[in-house]
């Protein structure tokens, strides 16, 4: 089996060291991208351990089917599914389970994935090609008003109004939005002012992949399915890269652990519930300015872990 990941992955030794890897446990990486994470797992695992990994992407499934290793397999869906995935296979209880969200490099650096405002390609953004609808289609029928909302939920962008009237210009002009270059120019042209340091066109294009692709509610899906697979003790790891995937990470693992405030002259005291079933384990683990100077994509990166309790 060959370990040579030929992307670097963000935060890689802090996540394998939380995931606290047992030799001869079970573990999902439900984000396998070009497999860092995943080759770092099996380099931990013995020979009665094993590793499942999922990815939406076609061409991440076949980077993963390149590793050869009978204690391996790759399978192509995204992470809302995870416990369909699991009971297919056979899977009832995983030591821990792993989310590196976001797009990943290989997706941005290929021009024809439609994910990237500095190189010109078709404008896709679909991780999953295979299936649902591009960013061009989407914006050839979505309403002005719609697309404000989409830009400025999903992309945080104050000058959403602008983008989405200027983008709805362009399409009633007759000139369908096709590239990714037309469509970046389109919003240059329509922010007054940019962040320094910040392509215009960032956070429209975050909210458009991040839309399209529904990573917000795949991943809202997704990790109360973690709490039930994981075995008393197992954990969970996340690696978010913006604000609106943290703070769904973060809120859900605390409705995890959180006891209800009860009436003082309430029959039931707090102590009389059910303990928790997810514990938060340390503060969150950012990127060492050693890593960030290695690989910029690392600054946003956050790293947030989790371990189930005993209470089944």
């Amino acid at each position: 089996m060959s370990l040579r990941s030929q992307h670097a992955s963000v935060l890689l030794e802090e996540a394998i060291d939380a995931l606290n890897i047992r030799p001869e446990g079970l573990y999902v990486d439900t984000t396998f991208g070009r497999g860092g994470h995943s080759r770092a797992i099996l380099q931990r695992l013995g020979k009665n351990g094993r590793l499942i990994a999922l990815d939406r992407d076609l061409a991440a499934v076949r980077a993963g089917e390149e590793i050869v290793a009978p204690n391996f397999t790759i399978v192509h869906g995204g992470f809302a599914g995870l416990t369909a995935v699991l009971d297919r296979l056979g899977v009832k209880k995983v030591q821990g389970v792993l989310f590196d969200l976001g797009v990943s490099s290989p997706q941005i650096d290929e021009a024809e994935r439609g994910f990237s405002f500095r190189m010109d390609g078709p404008l896709d953004m679909r991780m999953d090609q295979s299936r649902g609808q591009t960013a061009a289609e989407y914006l050839a029928t979505v309403s002005e008003q719609q697309l404000r909302e989409v830009i400025k939920d999903y992309g945080e962008e104050r000058f959403a109004k602008q983008v989405a009237r200027a983008v709805v210009a362009v399409r009633a002009g007759g000139q369908p939005i096709s590239t990714t270059l037309q469509l970046a120019q389109i919003v240059a042209k329509a922010i007054p002012k940019a962040e320094p340091g910040q392509n215009p066109a960032t956070r429209t294009f975050q909210a458009l992949r991040i839309f399209l692709n529904r990573e917000l509610e795949e991943l809202s899906l997704a990790l109360p399915q973690c709490v039930e697979v994981l075995a008393p003790g197992g954990r969970l790891a996340v690696i978010s890269f913006h604000s609106l995937e943290d703070r769904i990470v973060k809120r859900f693992i605390r409705a995890q652990q959180d006891r209800d405030v009860l009436p003082e002259k309430f029959p039931v005291r707090a102590a009389d519930l059910p303990p928790p079933r997810l514990l938060a384990i340390g503060k969150p683990i950012r990127a060492s300015a050693a890593e960030v100077k290695a690989n910029p994509r690392s600054r946003s990166a956050v790293l947030r872990v989790a371990e189930r309790t005993g209470a089944v």
